[in-house]
């Protein structure tokens, strides 16, 4: 689907049990809702930035879904419906009001109203979402075993939404919830013996996205892993440049990660439910 001859989801079709989901890396906003932004909003400091690059060719064959508008204009990996992943604790919603910092990104007056969040979810979070839904569907078909890792990444320090410094890798599966204690274990054990902090199901459990399509029973496994940009960026402030060294030992342990999956997945095939 286009909107206004702007594709809002780029699909790259593999062949493996992987599908890397990107609901954050894209950064186009259409001009009507660029001019409604104010000037920390036209940052777009929330960006996923560079993780489309950090995860290129990794691993061969797994299919990509990447949501290529910027979380702005509306947030892909939020409940349709508006709802809080974390109530109580402080986050951005479905259309944000604000940057991870608390702060307005919307011009005084311009924000938007429950019309523009209706037109947003139409033209922009569902065709993510129903090209995403595709590939796990085409993936599981083929396979009998679909495994969707979603990949996110988000400053290491934010004092609005987190208390000191977040680790470098933060795994989250909804508390075991949304994939198998296999999938849950590879990705745990292939991350505590590199260099880099982890948690599982720390403050990041796996946002709408994991929750939503993660089936293990169903087949259907879905695994978050929320990276601090410190390990991959040269600085976290703008121009969010990439690190091309420091990326470079986090590629061959993310590489590791996926691997481990594909291999996990050997196991996991046909273990659907059988439809009636």
């Amino acid at each position: 689907m286009t909107t206004n001859g702007f594709n809002p989801v780029e699909v790259r079709r593999g062949e493996g049990p992987i599908i890397l989901g990107m609901p954050h890396t894209g950064t186009h906003v259409p001009d009507d809702i660029h001019q409604r932004l104010n000037l920390e909003g036209r940052v777009l400091r929330d960006t996923d930035w560079h993780i489309e690059s950090l995860y290129d060719r990794l691993p061969p064959g797994a299919t990509s879904v990447r949501a290529t508008f910027h979380r702005y204009v509306i947030d892909a990996n939020r409940d349709p419906s508006g709802a809080s992943l974390y109530p109580g604790r402080n986050t951005t919603g479905l259309v944000p009001l604000t940057n991870f910092d608390g702060e307005s990104i919307w011009k005084a007056g311009a924000e938007p109203d429950a019309d523009d969040i209706a037109k947003r979810l139409a033209g922009f979070h569902k065709p993510y979402h129903d090209a995403l839904a595709a590939e796990i569907g085409r993936v599981g078909e083929r396979l009998g075993v679909a495994i969707l890792y979603d990949c996110h990444s988000i400053r290491s320090r934010i004092p609005h939404l987190f208390d000191g410094v977040l680790p470098d890798l933060n795994i989250g599966t909804n508390d075991g919830k949304s994939c198998s204690a296999d999938v849950e274990q590879v990705v745990r054990d292939t991350v505590a013996n590199s260099p880099f902090s982890y948690v599982v199901n720390g403050r990041f459990k796996g946002g709408w996205t994991t929750r939503r399509y993660g089936r293990p029973a169903d087949g259907v496994h879905a695994i978050q892993m929320e990276i601090a940009q410190s390990a991959y960026l040269a600085s976290e402030e703008p121009p969010f440049a990439f690190d091309h060294n420091r990326a470079a030992a986090l590629r061959d342990n993310l590489g590791e990660v996926l691997r481990g999956l594909v291999e996990v997945a050997g196991p996991l095939r046909g273990a659907r439910k059988t439809e009636r």
